[in-house]
């Protein structure tokens, strides 16, 4: 015995190399020719040898299973079964290639029944990956035992790798090709065949993107071209819905699902989720799907707004997924990463060479039968002497050699006269035997011609690629839309100037402002919310669709929120619940809402808190929030924000006014910019007990005029120079003289001109009066009446609002 030294590492590296190049190219990825793996390749043909096609009976899946592991494929039968089940199944392969009849398993995960029950054939489709392989298309290889032949791979009259896709994973690579349609699969080939000069740009004008059998809907176009161009890529893929309404609740019914998501693992997340109160909103769900379809019904809650429930099921659960592009297959027994031009390219390529090999084999076919009919002919001719011939002939052998000197034949055109039934003697079947030697004189001249001029083979290939079209090509079933993260959302909503309505109880809505008309002062006011027991408006604010709101809670966070992502709702309607618009805490509380088109460094925002606390933090800090919120302030146990305000560049002044009547004025600079965790300083001492702060402003300057108003709807204009100035902390000056007739302050606005003033009151009324039409006063004055209130009315909050030019009748 010798023994011969080697290094371990050495003989490793080589039989690992041997072993994953053997899963690789012999079991996991798929050829770029015919789309199939070896398995497939091994089912579809076994099926083919056995007469398994679609015009003929089913036959049982074990009996097939078992052909196709006795001679071609030697692994476990439960993989070959997997592997026959899924061509079969509809929601997995976008055209399947085999017909099952039975269990086949289903969206839901269920597996198919066992192989023995089940039976299938070949589906149409699947003939066309095999037809013509007996016409020497493709090279043959002895099965594992040597006892069979083989193809290396299938003829494929239409691009199945494009069609079907594929996925698996090899050792060190994994391939993930989706599935897409045929008939703009053929309509690009044909393009490319047409046009030499054919780029990815034309090919998209066929080709949309990937079509998956469950159908959906892909989200950004962004993945299809990169996955198109490097053969990499990644798309993101939704289940498809629509919204049905049920008296005023709102229900999800999802129709399609994104590819290879399984229904009743979807279903079960989705229970979780309501269980775990992560998604809120869901009152009841249940699977209503059936033989015509999906059919997965979500009925929310009065309150829940489906939208908002929609994106919570996009996130947390696979209604949406992630499909990952990888086009990756075998070309010339190695694995190669394909872009889509590639591909199709080198299946164009394969069909050339399969047409010209099929063209080839027919040629030679043709040749020796009318070789044959030559001789038969020229016997015909001069049947007297042929028959003499052979009648003084000792033996066959010695008749043929006898016609072949004769009349210069070949030893087939001698064995075929001599073969030659008496029948054929008739004029008739002589008719025939020209009439198939001039058809076949011209057949060889158009294969001769395919095998000669390009132009002619190309023609074959395309009529080839339509035929295939007209019978199988059907409707795409994904929808494709551009991703919002692509474009930019507020391009496609007009910027208007909306009313944003928020309740004691955190309901919110907008309405368009146009929908409130002005109306003369001592008006009573139009109807702005339905409000509910226990709630009514707390404030409302008037913002373009595309402002920012920053909502500042009890607790000192501040969260982002767009105004067109607010639900547009009706003059009267009771809005949406915040919280689901939002992430809130369970005891967080909305103190305040503030509004702003930028978050420029040149400004900052202003808190005021109900004890007369004030802080000032660059604007900036707040331009990128997390969907928890950033904190905005820290407030102490016995206070609460009353307001925020954005103050400018050219802004002087910080106003503060309390219920009382008290206000004071000093600089924007007395207050230095603090970080988001500061808590702030004093900015006004109150004269009277139990006082509170209920607005605050910042001024541009002296000359600025401050409309206050009082809870039973007094109100009056001031110049701002008329509070005197003084510094941050002092208890203030008069600032409204208050009686049992006005009530308390409830709040303050800068006014400008053309601009109106809104009033909201506690019972949800709302009025909108010109600003101009109110007196310019003292400071120690009442004012003027602005809205006539009930006596269990009051007004709750103002804003101002750019002026309209006419003045409409008031609404009795």
């Amino acid at each position: 015995m010798q023994v011969i030294p080697v290094k371990i590492e050495d003989t490793l590296a080589k039989s690992y190399l041997e072993y994953s190049m053997s899963v690789i190219v012999g079991r996991a990825l798929p050829d770029v020719r015919d789309g199939l793996k070896p398995v497939h390749r091994r089912i579809l043909y076994a099926m083919y040898k056995m007469g398994i096609t679609s015009s003929s009976p089913y036959k049982k899946s074990a009996r097939i299973v078992g052909d196709v592991i006795g001679k071609y494929h030697p692994h476990g039968d439960s993989a070959v079964y997997e592997a026959l089940v899924r061509m079969a199944q509809d929601f997995s392969m976008r055209e399947p290639l085999i017909d099952g009849q039975g269990n086949f398993g289903s969206i839901d995960g269920d597996n198919a029944a066992a192989m023995r029950y089940t039976e299938a054939r070949l589906t149409k489709i699947a003939e066309e990956l095999l037809k013509d392989i007996d016409k020497d298309t493709v090279d043959f290889i002895p099965n594992y035992d040597g006892t069979e032949k083989e193809p290396v791979v299938l003829p494929a009259r239409f691009p199945n790798l494009l069609v079907n896709g594929s996925s698996g994973i090899a050792v060190g690579m994994a391939t993930n090709i989706p599935p897409h349609n045929l008939g703009e699969l053929i309509d690009a080939l044909v393009y490319m065949i047409d046009n030499k000069e054919t780029n990815l740009e034309d090919i998209l004008q066929f080709i949309k993107g990937p079509d998956f059998p469950t159908g959906g809907i892909i989200f950004g176009r962004g993945g299809i071209l990169e996955a198109y161009k490097s053969g990499r890529g990644s798309i993101k893929i939704r289940a498809k819905h629509h919204i049905e309404h049920r008296g005023n609740r709102e229900i999800i019914v999802i129709d399609e699902l994104p590819y290879q998501v399984n229904k009743a693992k979807l279903i079960e997340k989705i229970s979780e989720l309501v269980k775990d109160k992560i998604i809120d909103g869901i009152s009841e769900i249940r699977d209503e799907s059936d033989r015509e379809g999906i059919r997965v019904v979500i009925e929310l809650k009065k309150d829940a707004m489906s939208e908002i429930i929609l994106n919570n099921l996009y996130k947390h659960t696979q209604m949406q997924v992630s499909f990952g592009i990888n086009m990756l297959a075998i070309l010339d027994k190695e694995p190669k990463l394909f872009n889509l031009m590639e591909i199709l390219n080198t299946f164009i390529k394969f069909r050339k060479t399969v047409v010209i090999r099929r063209t080839i084999y027919e040629l030679e076919e043709a040749k020796k039968r009318a070789h044959i009919l030559e001789g038969l002919l020229i016997a015909l001719a001069n049947i007297d002497e042929v028959v003499t011939i052979i009648k003084n002939s000792q033996s066959s052998k010695e008749a043929k050699t006898n016609l072949i000197e004769r009349f210069d034949l070949s030893e087939v055109q001698a064995q075929a006269i001599l073969d030659m039934k008496l029948s054929r003697l008739t004029s008739l079947e002589t008719n025939k035997l020209q009439k198939e030697y001039d058809e076949l004189q011209e057949k060889i001249a158009y294969l001769t011609s395919i095998l000669k001029e390009e132009s002619v083979l190309n023609n074959v290939i395309k009529e080839e690629f339509l035929e295939i079209r007209k019978k199988y090509a059907n409707e795409r079933k994904t929808e494709i839309v551009d991703d919002y993260d692509d474009i930019d959302i507020e391009d496609l909503i007009p910027n208007e100037d909306m009313v944003v309505t928020i309740t004691h109880r955190g309901y919110v809505k907008r309405v368009p402002l146009k929908t409130y008309e002005r109306q003369n002062r001592g008006g009573k006011g139009k109807k702005a919310l339905t409000t509910y027991e226990n709630d009514f408006i707390e404030d409302f604010y008037i913002a373009k669709a595309h402002d920012t709101l920053m909502i500042i809670t009890n607790k000192g966070q501040l969260h982002w929120l767009k105004v067109y992502k607010i639900p547009e709702g009706s003059r009267t309607s009771k809005g949406k619940a915040i919280v689901n618009l939002i992430n809130l805490d369970k005891d967080e509380k909305i103190q305040t809402i503030i509004k702003t088109s930028d978050f420029d460094e040149n400004k900052s925002l202003a808190f005021f808190t109900k004890n007369g606390i004030v802080k000032r933090t660059n604007l900036s800090e707040f331009k990128n929030i997390r969907s928890t919120g950033v904190r905005a302030i820290v407030i102490d146990k016995d206070d609460e924000l009353v307001t925020a305000k954005i103050v400018k560049e050219d802004d002087k002044y910080l106003f503060i006014v309390t219920k009382k009547g008290m206000a004071i004025r000093f600089p924007v600079d007395a207050v230095r910019e603090m970080g988001r965790n500061a808590r702030g300083v004093k900015g006004i001492t109150f004269k009277i007990e139990g006082d509170e702060v209920v607005g605050a402003l910042s001024l541009r300057d002296e000359k600025q005029e401050i409309l206050s108003v009082s809870e039973k709807g007094f109100g009056k204009r001031t110049e701002a120079e008329a509070y005197r100035l003084t510094n941050r902390g002092g208890k203030g000056v008069i600032a409204m003289k208050l009686t049992n007739k006005t009530g308390d302050l409830v709040g303050v606005v800068a006014t400008e001109e053309n601009h109106d003033l809104m009033l909201l009151t506690s019972k949800g009324k709302m009025i909108r009066v010109s600003i101009d039409s109110i007196s310019k006063t003292g400071k120690n004055t009442q004012g003027v009446r602005l809205v006539r209130l009930d006596d269990d009315d009051k007004v709750v909050s103002v804003a101002k609002t750019p002026s309209q030019k006419e003045e409409l009748l008031i609404e009795e």
